[in-house]
């Protein structure tokens, strides 16, 4: 096992770091740009609120060396906000100036299922990890559009809500929530 980062200045970070930590990898905290000097091998973005955690990259110092690293290849996993934050685009109705790491090749729609459904579960296939996955959606985005590079892994009701480009593996539910260890699995043996 190597160590992963996750970062750690807003979100939902701990419940990541517990799930991996269950199978045994070592993960280190970034919560400033000094962080980045502790040796990490692959990264978790956790859901949390998209616009705080890229304004906060950016005013840290993160958001530039991220970016190379995983341009790089660094493994990632993104949960939600995580998702948001990767995506090269959003959907119309959404703020651009918000800074973000724009590696991944996706249309994004921020918290696409509205107050009704602001968090529901739903059981699906996820290729690649296995069928029967729990999925926990909170006021969650989805992927309007997958670009070329872009392997759609999941879909909820019709809607993209898992997606892999090269290493980086980004979904728009939460499985640090569920006891089920197979998207952590599937991130480590990136």
């Amino acid at each position: 096992m190597g160590t992963t980062a996750v970062l750690a200045v807003q979100g939902a970070f701990i419940e990541h770091e517990q799930a991996l930590a269950r199978l045994g990898e070592k993960c280190v905290e970034l919560r400033q740009a000094a962080d980045l000097e502790q040796g990490f091998d692959r990264l978790v973005l956790p859901g949390g609120e998209s616009t705080v955690q890229g304004k906060l990259l950016d005013e840290l110092g993160m958001l530039e060396t991220l970016r190379e690293r995983i341009l790089e290849g660094m493994p990632v996993l993104a949960t939600c906000a995580g998702l948001i934050l990767l995506a090269k685009r959003l959907d119309a109705h959404d703020d651009k100036r918000t800074p973000r790491l724009t590696t991944l090749d996706v249309t994004v729609q921020r918290n696409a299922y509205g107050r009704q459904l602001g968090s529901f579960h739903a059981r699906g296939a996820v290729a690649g990890v296995g069928d029967d996955v729990p999925m926990t959606f909170i006021r969650a985005p989805y992927v309007v559009e997958a670009g070329e590079g872009a392997e759609v892994l999941a879909e909820v009701d019709g809607r993209i809500v898992a997606v892999r480009q090269g290493a980086q593996l980004a979904l728009a539910f939460h499985p640090e929530l569920d006891p089920d260890p197979r998207i952590h699995e599937a991130f480590l043996a990136l």
